[in-house]
């Protein structure tokens, strides 16, 4: 029913993407050799036979059939986002909770019907974007009180629909992913430039819904900078905002929808600030012997008003990872970009500022896309792949990410190592490691990503240890008072030990208050954000998926 490329059920991306043979025995053979065994086990990815699904609970109504469908192929891919347990779980060949049905809608009145029945019927909705989850925030996993689940996939309202040139902004349908609104904004000279690794599957519905991070690293760092309006399908009708420049109108409802994952309706469109292609560039390479020192660096960066497109500082660890660095150094890709002016001479008063701090870098130029600074980016291109070869061999890795203010930051990081990496130790029974750098970086404070790694006991014990580690990582950064997501989102591996100890409980009753208004029956996403609060699925037993 797709209108794009097949996507992966078992891995990242599209069918054919991925590893070769020679990249795949390159990484076993490094891992193997990274906790001194021999070899390390290997499996193939699993095939559509293997994976057993109960039969669906539910039937569509006549009227809905030809939006809807039970495939099997369409509801293995439904059934998990991309996140490491969800991998581990594929491999396993364990889907315990598929969707019992995949709604591709083609208008708007078709999400509208479909939200309709499900809301009568009892069916719980699970909005489906570019299935790029990491954190489980499209596992339709929702307890015993719901009558089944629906899966639901906006792939087909995936246009640009209009363009305000005067302007500059686009309306654009909240299916449309990263590449197919960049196609048709590219023949007018615009661009949205918001790139989240996940931009090949990430729709602009999705990318609202999680209030993602984009390719900026300082300025417009998230989707919210580029909403303009919103419209929005919920169980009691369409919601859609004024479309402004800027408004002090009271709380805005752009604000409310952004974040809210799925768990009050469906974003069918939304008007988007779009900018012109950028046309000057110019980026460097810097070098510091101490992470802290390019910390300070960044620091200096984002106070100056000097706003770097790219600002990503790299620990010395993940460089030498990555075959960046082999020099036991800090790396910090910087870079400029502008549609209208030459942008050398803000590279310049940047390399003043960090070589105040140490910095060292070659005065020829030096791309972003050459030499180490290319070594980096094309691990990070790569990385999500990986763990197709990683997770049936036992190997844990998964990453977290979180903000927290410049004065607490030395602090916290150590605070975050200590208290991972023992863990890591603790649940595996040998040390791992442990790694950061900054993906975002504001004038108060970094965005640090930190990516863990461990040797675990095996396939079949390989869900127990990362829920172990990843409850260990959300209560450190809760507890040394960082946010439990940057721009992953909550889903529902951040909630546990992380967002509902970050927010104040005054908010969860507002929250709810608007769930109620919006989605009385709690039919949308449950048990992400916050639990259902009223009618039969109070205290329906959500399970934990971790």
């Amino acid at each position: 029913m797709g209108n794009d490329a097949r996507r992966k059920y078992w891995g990242w991306g599209y069918e054919g993407e991925g590893l070769n043979t020679d990249q795949s025995q390159a990484l076993s053979a490094s891992l193997a050799a990274r906790y001194g065994v021999d070899e390390l086990p290997r499996a193939e990815p699993p095939t559509l036979d293997q994976l057993r699904l109960r039969v669906p609970r539910i039937t569509a109504p006549a009227s809905l059939d030809a939006l809807t469908t039970t495939d099997h192929y369409e509801r293995v891919l439904h059934s998990f986002g991309r996140s490491l347990p969800d991998s581990i779980r594929l491999y396993q060949r364990n889907i315990a909770e598929p969707p019992d049905l995949v709604g591709y809608p083609r208008t708007e009145d078709d999400v509208v019907a479909l939200l309709d029945w499900a809301d009568g019927a009892n069916v719980a909705v699970i909005p489906f974007g570019g299935g790029s989850s990491v954190c489980g925030g499209v596992e339709p996993d929702v307890g015993d009180s719901y009558k089944g689940t629906l899966s639901l996939d906006l792939l087909h309202l995936n246009q640009v629909l209009e363009i305000d040139h005067e302007s500059r902004a686009a309306r654009i349908q909240g299916g449309a992913k990263g590449p197919e609104f960049e196609a048709q904004l590219k023949p007018h000279g615009y661009t949205l430039r918001h790139f989240p690794q996940s931009f090949s599957m990430a729709s602009i519905g999705g990318m609202i819904a999680t209030r993602s991070g984009g390719h900026f690293a300082t300025l417009y760092t998230h989707i919210d900078d580029f909403v303009e309006s919103t419209r929005c399908v919920t169980p009691q009708g369409v919601m859609e905002s004024r479309r402004l420049p800027g408004s002090g109108a009271g709380p805005s409802p752009d604000r409310l929808l952004l974040g809210s994952e799925g768990t009050l309706g469906i974003i069918t469109e939304a008007w988007l600030r779009i900018q012109d292609r950028p046309t000057f560039r110019a980026s460097k390479t810097v070098f510091f012997d101490d992470f802290y020192a390019g910390a300070r660096a960044v620091r200096a960066l984002s106070q100056a008003a000097l706003f770097p497109s790219n600002c990503r500082l790299i620990d010395a660890n993940e460089a030498a990872g990555s075959g960046a660095s082999s020099a036991g150094e800090a790396m910090l890709v910087l870079g400029f970009e502008s549609a209208d002016h030459p942008v050398e001479p803000k590279l310049a008063r940047a390399l003043e500022l960090v070589a105040d701090h140490g910095g060292r870098f070659q005065a020829e130029d030096q791309g972003h896309r050459d030499g180490a600074a290319g070594a980096w980016r094309e691990a990070f291109i790569f990385a999500p792949y990986y763990r197709e070869v990683m997770t049936p061999m036992g190997v844990i890795g998964d990453t977290f990410e979180t903000a927290i203010p410049w004065s607490a930051f030395e602090d916290f990081h150590r605070g975050i190592n200590e208290r991972v990496t023992a863990a890591i130790r603790e649940v595996t029974g040998r040390d791992g490691s442990l790694t950061c750098r900054f993906t975002h970086a504001y004038p108060d404070g970094p965005a640090p990503y930190f990516s863990f790694q461990g040797l675990g006991a095996g396939l079949d014990s390989s869900l127990e240890q990362w829920c172990e580690l990843k409850l260990a990582a959300n209560e450190a950064v809760t507890n040394l008072g960082g946010t439990i997501t940057h721009h992953h989102a909550v889903g529902r591996d951040h909630r546990p030990r992380g967002y509902d100890r970050q927010r104040p409980n005054l908010f969860t009753k507002a929250l709810a208050g608007a769930k109620a208004a919006l989605d009385p029956n709690c039919v949308m996403n449950p048990g992400v954000l916050i639990d259902p609060t009223s009618g039969p699925h109070v205290g329906g037993a959500l399970k934990d998926r971790s």
